[in-house]
């Protein structure tokens, strides 16, 4: 399919759900708009960006959220605060997306949370150290805490006096969290199922093309542990690290999945077609028929990044899961019915979708540098990987993957794989994570540098400093350059960027700060500074001149 620059679509965030500055037929919400007949859109966001002055904040190890200039902003939510009269917001927040309740008024709507793991240290009050075998100290109460805390929330949130605030008590206020019921969106009980108690180590996500929330299980094996099959096919089981199950008997087959969630009655389900591995994200892509194609990545090293192409319109359930040869540019079915190789290692779909990445590794798919967020090029169409690292293969800085589908059509078996940009102190960043694209199409993108690695003479993260948030101007004089826009507080990272439907607020998570510390007295930060100086994750809104002017479309005519 050959794009147009000259056709554009409104959008609610970024490109991992086709809200993107893009064709008419890429999966959105908003109304589709063009230019008028004396410009192009090349014209006037250059118009708009070509005097504009982007300072790149140098890096930094400081104890804040630091923004460049033209951006300020405000905590909207943090952990533990109240979100209704028998709910708080959960811990350690990742992605962030926004759905208005009236598509006329971008400033009301509801925010969707990710909450990726917990510390038993700051929730439930257990410090692992204080015990030579600390399994046998825990309780259930604890364990009730920590898996409270994981999960996801639903928030109503406004904008009032140009400041966004939590709507509390309202009716649409609720916590998905890891004891919350979810079905199996499957044929096949899993491990005598067909409904599975909650979703965890949620981590990126995005929205279908009919307005639910897409939330993405990644490391799975830390809560329930997971099963090991050796050559023989025997299996066996290894222990989490958290230790869930010494407490409840959820069977690890029971996450790893791509969650889909209705943001007005918080019932979810589990799409088992879309395979079981560490999800990063889920992008989804509506095609002309209303078949979906969804983009996922496994992040863990040396795995793979999978593509499923439903064979029945808004379907997440009917079609196939392809793995990537980026080595020779094919889309390799996981199909059970046709793959030999597979017939001969599982016993039916199912086990190939439970076990993906040793199907994956059998159809000889690409070992990757573990594949992150995925976005749509607004623009080009091409696809965004972030690989974020692989310390194995001496690989410390990642880098962000090209993939440009055969002919632009995104139900090709066929590609093209490239680099876009590589990480290191040349380009200016390490371990790219989270990418979002604004509505003038700047690609923005978090960094994830480990707390244990950063700020350390021994390690090759100390030139960065602190995990940052960078934008890679489209147009204008810093365009291609990666320039850093906001500096972290200590220990944390920067994730899911999310932009309001009128671009002029980036929703963001500041995850983990004070990840590092031992001792709650001595806390290695105390962001966001509240009274207790106990770190807090929290969601921000940041706005700004720089925003807007980032995000200028206002010469275009509906």
């Amino acid at each position: 399919m050959e794009y147009n620059r000259r056709k554009f679509i409104s959008f609610l965030g970024k490109a991992s759900i086709g809200m993107v500055v893009a064709p008419p037929f890429l999966v959105g919400c908003g109304n589709t708009t063009t230019p008028s007949k004396s410009e192009s859109i090349s014209d006037i966001t250059f118009e708009a960006l070509k005097n504009l002055k982007l300072i790149n904040l140098p890096p930094s190890d400081t104890d804040d959220l630091l923004l460049t200039k033209g951006l300020n902003y405000h905590p909207i939510v943090k952990w533990g605060e109240s979100i209704s009269d028998a709910d708080t917001f959960g811990f350690n927040n990742d992605f962030t997306c926004f759905i208005p309740l009236d598509k006329n008024n971008p400033k009301d709507g509801l925010l969707w949370v990710n909450h990726e793991y917990t510390n038993p240290l700051f929730v439930s009050n257990f410090d692992y150290r204080a015990f030579d075998e600390p399994e046998k100290h825990r309780t259930v109460e604890q364990i009730d805490k920590e898996m409270y805390s994981v999960g996801g929330t639903i928030v109503r949130i406004k904008e009032v006096n140009g400041k966004w605030e939590i709507v509390k008590n309202d009716p649409l206020n609720r916590r998905i969290t890891a004891q919350t019921p979810i079905a199996l969106n499957w044929d096949t009980p899993i491990k005598g199922a067909t409904t599975v108690k909650g979703t965890l180590a949620n981590c990126s996500g995005g929205i279908t093309p009919w307005n639910t929330f897409i939330t993405c299980e990644e490391n799975y094996d830390g809560f329930f542990g997971e099963t090991k099959y050796d050559a023989n096919n025997s299996a066996t089981h290894r222990p989490s690290w958290y230790g869930w199950e010494k407490f409840y008997e959820y069977p690890p087959e029971h996450y790893g999945w791509v969650v889909e969630i209705d943001p007005k009655t918080g019932t979810a389900q589990k799409h088992i077609a879309l395979g079981r591995f560490a999800h990063e994200c889920c992008t989804l892509f509506e095609l002309k028929d209303k078949r979906v194609v969804a983009y996922t990545g496994d992040d863990k090293n040396s795995e793979h990044l999978y593509k499923f192409i439903s064979s029945k319109p808004s379907s997440l359930k009917e079609g196939t899961l392809y793995v990537a040869d980026t080595e020779n540019g094919k889309w390799l079915a996981l199909d059970w019915e046709n793959q030999p190789l597979l017939k001969e290692k599982f016993k039916n779909q199912t086990e190939v979708l439970i076990r993906a990445r040793e199907a994956a590794k059998l159809l000889g798919a690409t070992e990757l540098n573990r594949p992150e967020d995925i976005e749509i090029d607004p623009i080009t169409g091409n696809i965004f990987v972030t690989l974020t690292n692989n310390k194995d293969k001496g690989d410390f800085h990642g880098s962000i993957l090209k993939i440009e589908e055969t002919e632009g059509a995104f139900d090709s078996l066929t590609f093209k794989a490239s680099t876009y940009i590589a990480g290191g102190e040349e380009n200016g960043f390490s371990c790219p994570d989270n990418l979002a694209f604004d509505l003038a199409g700047n690609l923005w993108m978090t960094s994830d540098m480990s707390g244990s690695s950063m700020n350390r003479e021994d390690k090759p993260y100390m030139p960065f400093k602190n995990n940052s948030l960078f934008v890679i101007p489209r147009y204008g004089a810093d365009a291609g350059k990666v320039i850093r826009v906001a500096s972290a507080p200590r220990d944390a990272e920067l994730t899911g960027p999310w932009f309001s439907p009128d671009g002029k607020t980036l929703f963001l998570s500041v995850q983990h700060p004070g990840e590092q510390t031992k001792d709650l007295n001595n806390p290695t930060s105390k962001w966001p500074f509240d009274s207790d100086n106990i770190p807090k994750s929290a969601v921000v809104a940041i706005q700004g001149d720089l925003i807007e002017k980032m995000n200028n479309l206002n010469k275009i005519e509906a």
